[in-house]
């Protein structure tokens, strides 16, 4: 009974926990993407945007852009509607991982419509300097939204079920370099604005929170339901050994 309670207070204490700082990026990531979207198309300021193509100009060459192209597959539609069901219905094979898979779901599935629905309001055009033709509109960026919701996922993952904490540092920061290589990829290729890739990270960020947040409580709900069908068995058990 003891050890019961140990368990059921490291639960609420932790969830508690990440609640607060989860609802803390959710409340950031709304202001910076409420703040870029009055930049953008009430103040029409694009100083920020011509800086960041300038800059990037100078650093270009042959090579780059072929690493540029590889790095922003990583991110594209064909690996997102590959990898993470993959991945989805390997979590699945596992009970102890299941929520794993739920977690993956509901980050990717909901960031797209989500991007989509956002693409199609704002409408902003891409740059007309790409190095090639990409369709659909340019704010906020999918690449650096679909795929921030899906390595930022598994940066949450990875950092509250891995052990060893070396091995998870190593792990989450490696996944938000590789994520923020995307982002500026895409800025590179002249396929996005500097603002589009800068938004499409906080609205991603901010659907990762609003998802953990939910499937969370899901994970609870249905936690504290098969321990109140335990409960309800032992008290079964303990009536039935009195008669």
């Amino acid at each position: 009974m003891q050890q019961e309670k140990k368990k059921q207070l490291t639960f609420w204490t932790f969830f508690t926990l990440e609640a607060l700082v989860l609802l803390g990026i959710f409340i950031s990531c709304f202001g910076i993407f409420f703040f870029l979207t009055k930049e953008i198309f009430l103040d029409k300021d694009d100083g920020f945007d011509k800086a960041a193509f300038a800059w990037l100009a100078t650093h270009s060459s042959p090579s780059r852009t072929e690493l540029m192209q590889f790095i922003t597959y990583f991110a594209s539609k064909l690996f997102l509607i590959s990898v993470p069901p993959t991945l989805v219905v390997f979590f699945l094979f596992f009970k102890k991982w299941r929520w794993f898979s739920a977690q993956i779901l509901s980050a990717t599935i909901g960031s797209f419509l989500l991007n989509q629905y956002l693409k199609n309001n704002f409408g902003r055009l891409r740059p007309e300097t790409a190095f090639y033709h990409q369709s659909g509109f340019s704010f906020p960026s999918g690449h650096a939204m679909i795929g921030g919701a899906f390595y930022g996922i598994l940066i949450y993952l990875c950092w509250v079920n891995i052990r060893n904490k070396w091995l998870r540092v190593l792990i989450c920061i490696s996944l938000l370099i590789w994520q923020l290589l995307i982002t500026i990829s895409r800025v590179y290729l002249n396929v996005h604005y500097a603002t589009d890739v800068i938004a499409g990270l906080t609205a991603g960020l901010f659907w990762v929170a609003l998802s953990v947040i939910l499937v969370r409580q899901l994970e609870r709900y249905f936690y504290l339901r098969e321990r109140r069908r335990r409960l309800n068995e032992i008290r079964k058990i303990r009536r039935a050994r009195t008669f």
